[in-house]
């Protein structure tokens, strides 16, 4: 073999420095709890931010192999991604500007959400022009006030959908809601916008365009309301092992990523002196470190400086001094805890071994499980292990 050959091939099979390892199977184990809590409701898996960072795809395919019935993301870009992918159930997408391209999604048999009747009008428009009937889902805004059809243009939605509908220019499927209160449990808001969507959902009853499924639960509704079930429910962040609700408990779901790295160097720091920008931190000691090859870059945020630990060699690190751009430097104590260059080294992953899970990070960072996991970037590859999607990408 030649050097040039030897060094590609080390290069295929080197370990990532920056990875985040995705548990095919805790998505399966949790998709399958969710069908529980779902009843005889159908289950749409969310896998929109690329699955929540984990990966739309093989999120999906492992979802759907697990018995949801329905994938859902928020831009037509991620629901054709998933239609390259070889992937054929309904994919509904919900968040577009009102001049978006939506001819490729209505040749692809997406289902398009709509917000408003300028929305409709432009699906419409688009079916037309490529001669193919598109299928819409209305989004209607029962009290969040964020997305989905405003109360006061709900009248000209209802006749504008009975015009296009009756051309053939759309087909109409569903109808959504998003609730603004699910994770408190006992929300009066919660129940008034139930209501809402049942009105919304008799009047397109009443002019003859009766929705073949409603769907209003996101995953906190979906394990604490199980009479706001509908036709189907629709969860994210469970899927993905995190709890909807911390602050009450885990409810069952097992997390899905483990950020870890490896070890690039372990030295020597004599008692006083400084480590890392700034000198924020001086070794009261003298005691042995670890270069870890991560940092803000990656998604190890810069105010967690001095404030988190990391499990390497059997326990609980602390990090000190400044999280760097590309690094961060970790305490092994005087005796160096048997710690070697190249051992992995946990930010948080699912608890098992002791290491932290992301909502310890949540909590820290003072924001919510989603955005910690999303949060991770940079240079970290994703790891895929069970299910059928095992290898990195």
């Amino acid at each position: 073999m030649t050097t040039a050959a030897r060094t590609q091939e080390q290069h295929r099979h080197a370990q990532p420095q920056a990875e985040a390892v995705i548990d095919l199977d805790a998505v399966a184990d949790n998709v399958r709890l969710l069908r529980e809590y779902a009843g005889d409701a159908a289950v749409m898996a969310v896998v929109k931010a690329d699955g929540y960072n984990h990966g739309a795809v093989q999120i999906g395919k492992t979802a759907l192999a697990a018995g949801a019935r329905e994938l859902g993301v928020t831009t037509l870009a991620e629901a054709l991604e998933l239609r390259a992918a070889g992937i054929d159930a309904p994919v509904l997408a919900w968040l577009h500007t009102v001049d978006a391209d939506f001819a490729p999604a209505i040749a692809a048999g997406i289902e398009i959400g709509v917000s408003s009747p300028r929305h409709l009008a432009s699906v419409a428009a688009a079916a037309r022009e490529t001669g193919i009937t598109a299928t819409v889902t209305v989004k209607i805004d029962t009290g969040l006030n964020r997305g989905g059809v405003a109360r006061d243009e709900w009248p000209d939605f209802l006749r504008d959908l009975g015009r296009v509908q009756a051309e053939g220019a759309v087909r109409f499927r569903g109808a959504f809601s998003h609730l603004a209160h699910a994770d408190e449990l006992h929300h009066p808001e919660i129940d008034a916008q139930r209501d809402r969507l049942i009105e919304a959902v008799a009047d397109l009853r009443r002019q003859g365009t009766a929705p073949e499924v409603v769907h209003l639960s996101n995953s906190a509704a979906a394990v604490t309301r199980p009479d706001l079930r509908f036709d189907m429910i629709r969860p994210g962040i469970a899927m993905y092992g995190l709890s909807p609700i911390p602050e009450v408990g885990d409810y069952g779901f097992r997390p899905v990523m483990t950020l870890r790295t490896r070890v690039a160097l372990v030295k020597k720091v004599t008692a006083g002196s400084g480590v890392s920008y700034g000198h924020h931190w001086v070794a009261p000691v003298d005691t042995t470190v670890a270069v870890l090859p991560m940092g803000y870059a990656d998604g190890i945020r810069r105010n967690l400086s001095g404030r988190f630990e990391v499990f390497l060699g059997g326990r609980l690190r602390p990090q000190v001094g400044r999280v760097c751009m590309d690094q961060i430097v970790v305490d092994l104590g005087p005796d160096g805890g048997g710690v070697s260059e190249g051992d992995h080294a946990l930010f948080f992953g699912d608890g098992r071994r002791g290491e932290p899970n992301a909502q310890d990070w949540a909590d820290l960072l003072d924001t919510i499980n989603y955005e910690v996991v999303t949060g991770v970037g940079g240079r970290t590859v994703r790891t895929y292990i069970g299910g059928e999607g095992g290898g990195s990408e």
